[in-house]
């Protein structure tokens, strides 16, 4: 999530990214590291006057702005969101294009009062069709994240039922991608992304594929076609054979 928030601010789009688990300066360091290309180590050590210069460059390449919210764990709704996107709007004139939020399972519904009894799975339902309402209201995209079941953690193969807590989420979000990473991804700096539901195109097509990563940067990067030949069920076969049908030896 920071990888892309990062990546939507060199594109000149304003981010709000809010967080209910990390603090937003940790957030906001990992961010720092991701655009300036360089460690979470080197950027604690970097001196003043060669961060500020760096800073300097990037503002010159991007127009976006960013601003991190963080709130207490399970404490904050979509109605505390809206309130900060019109505070945002009437005192810093300030109107994000995409919204990251840290992450939705430890959100608070706007619905259920705080020590209701309520089952998990109507509980996190509802919380997804609050941010997906939010979403629509403001015409904008909302990004978050959740966690798989214990099943779900060992299993190379994620799918839609592996989602933790509630069905009703997945039944909710218009796209879903699963991270998968094994250990021999790990040793390759290597991570597999399945795409698990897409409302906007085919799913089937490139359904997986593997990105690297570099954990020390906060970043994902491109990996060379070679990389993705060991990947059943690629859904890249027939697009690649379709871009060289017509084409003679």
């Amino acid at each position: 999530m920071v990888h892309v928030a990062a990546n939507c601010l060199m594109q000149g789009k304003n981010v709000l990214y809010i967080t209910l688990e990390m603090s937003e300066n940790r957030i906001a360091e990992r961010i720092d590291a991701n655009l300036m290309n360089i460690s979470m180590d080197d950027l604690h050590d970097l001196p003043r006057h060669m961060y500020e210069s760096k800073f300097e460059r990037l503002a010159k390449k991007t127009q976006g702005q960013l601003i991190v919210k963080e709130y207490p764990t399970a404490s904050a709704s979509c109605a505390h969101f809206r309130a900060l996107l019109n505070e945002l709007a009437l005192k810093k004139t300030f109107r994000p294009d995409i919204i990251f939020i840290d992450y939705l399972n430890i959100c608070a519904s706007s619905r259920f009062r705080h020590g209701a009894v309520v089952n998990s799975y109507t509980y996190i339902k509802a919380i997804a069709e609050e941010m997906r309402g939010l979403a629509v209201e403001f015409n904008l995209p909302i990004m978050s994240a959740t966690q798989t079941t214990r099943t779900g953690f060992v299993s190379t193969d994620i799918g839609l039922e592996d989602t933790s807590e509630s069905f009703g989420l997945p039944a909710t979000a218009d796209l879903m991608f699963a991270l998968i990473s094994t250990d021999e991804l790990l040793e390759l700096n290597q991570m597999l992304i399945k795409q698990l539901k897409n409302r906007y195109a085919d799913p089937s097509y490139f359904k997986k594929f593997i990105i690297g990563v570099d954990r020390s940067k906060m970043k994902l990067y491109d990996v060379s076609q070679i990389a993705q030949s060991d990947v059943v069920d690629t859904g890249q076969g027939q697009e690649i054979l379709d871009r060289f049908a017509d084409f003679k030896v």
